[in-house]
């Protein structure tokens, strides 16, 4: 993620400060690994027309690569395990992941492999990826801020980011739907997808 290259607000400094990276963010270069006990990868979508559905997986793995150095070579990797949906009905949940939604007997698991990322401002961030559904991979983008970083009471080293981004479900062929007697469908076709990620810096090499 492109998180080092941090504006200079100050105008009296910009013309020396444009190209420097701030070292309190540049400590934070390294490999880190998500910490799926302490992050959710969730979404919301609309159900009958008039009330909201949440779900999330409980099931997942990635890493992330922050290069404060060189922000362009940074990157994020996210596994989910589709199998792992909780809506909180069960019923619900074994036909989502039924073939008449995501089929996760034939396709176990949602992929996210990033391509790119940049600054919007302050602590935001877009970051750009491939998102692989069943079969099908598309692009997209993910708003994310970051939330700052902390050294745990285990001693790791973290880093928090959380945000989101709406897809059309039936991008990724997750067509199934019902009529309404009252006119409209059963699930709308927008999904909000919402990410709170905490990550776990790896060890340094020992020399």
């Amino acid at each position: 993620m492109a998180l080092f290259n941090r504006k200079n607000n100050d105008t009296r400094t910009a013309t020396t400060t444009a190209t420097t990276v701030d070292p309190a963010l540049a400590a934070l270069t390294g490999d880190y690994t998500i910490d799926p006990s302490h992050s959710s990868i969730g979404f919301t979508v609309r159900h009958a027309m008039v009330t909201n559905v949440r779900g999330s997986f409980g099931e997942h793995e990635g890493s992330l690569k922050l290069d404060g150095s060189n922000p362009a070579d940074s990157a994020v990797s996210i596994d989910v395990k589709i199998a792992s949906v909780d809506t909180g009905i069960a019923d619900r949940d074994g036909h989502l992941v039924s073939g008449d939604f995501f089929d996760a007997e034939k396709f176990p698991l949602m992929t996210f492999r990033s391509t790119s990322a940049e600054q919007l401002g302050g602590d935001k961030y877009r970051v750009t990826g491939d998102l692989t559904i069943k079969d099908v991979t598309r692009p997209l983008a993910i708003d994310l801020e970051f939330n700052g970083s902390a050294t745990d009471v285990y001693g790791n080293e973290r880093v928090g980011f959380e945000g989101g981004t709406d897809i059309l479900r039936s991008d990724w062929g997750l067509t199934w739907n019902a009529a309404l007697e009252t006119g409209g469908v059963m699930v709308s076709d927008k999904v909000k997808l919402n990410f709170d990620i905490s990550a776990i810096k790896a060890a340094a090499p020992q020399a």
